[in-house]
């Protein structure tokens, strides 16, 4: 899923220099939020870091054609257990536009259940180790401003969650138009 390739581009001037890009196809991370406020977020190991993180639920899009839900349905079933019942947009992020087209598109996913263990899939590579870890937003905010919380697109999500909810703002659906994969 991952392709990378060598681009020559012109530069002002008249001059061209070759740019590394990176090409992924698209991810999901989910805000998981329970009528109380309590955020559930995920425990796990990162190798390029050789540590675990505090995470939200998140993941790559399967294919070019899986939506953002489907996606965000799939991978908070897998990493958290969980079904919710009504899905929004957040945000739209492009994490690293200097070298790669990765964007990734952040849900809220609230009116959650939780889903028995037999009726989940068997969990897979790093999600066997994964822990369910459950906070109020607020502490969850606190870590990221504390820097104990550091993944980027975590700390990303929990503050649009907490942005968006504390204005009242209303927020677009799940399936709004999503400019970065309309190439």
């Amino acid at each position: 899923m991952l392709t990378l390739r060598s681009d020559e581009v012109a530069m002002p001037g008249g001059a061209s220099s070759q740019r590394d890009v990176t090409e992924l196809p698209g991810a999901v991370a989910i805000v998981p939020l329970h009528a109380d406020g309590t955020v559930v977020l995920v425990r796990q190991y990162r190798h390029p870091v050789a540590r675990h993180l505090l995470e939200v639920p998140a993941g790559l899009l399967d294919s070019t054609t899986e939506s953002a839900q489907e996606a965000g349905e799939r991978e908070l079933l897998e990493e958290a257990g969980l079904r919710a019942g009504r899905w929004e947009t957040l945000a739209d992020v492009l994490t690293t536009p200097g070298m790669s087209d990765e964007t990734i598109r952040l849900l809220l996913a609230r009116d959650l259940t939780a889903v028995p263990a037999a009726d989940r899939p068997d969990p897979l590579h790093e999600e066997a180790d994964m822990q369910v870890v459950c906070m109020p937003l607020a502490q969850a905010i606190e870590l990221v401003l504390d820097g104990e919380l550091e993944n980027g697109i975590t700390a990303a999500a929990l503050l649009a969650a907490h942005v968006a909810l504390s204005s009242g703002r209303a927020l677009r659906p799940a399936d709004a138009p999503w400019l970065a994969r309309k190439r």
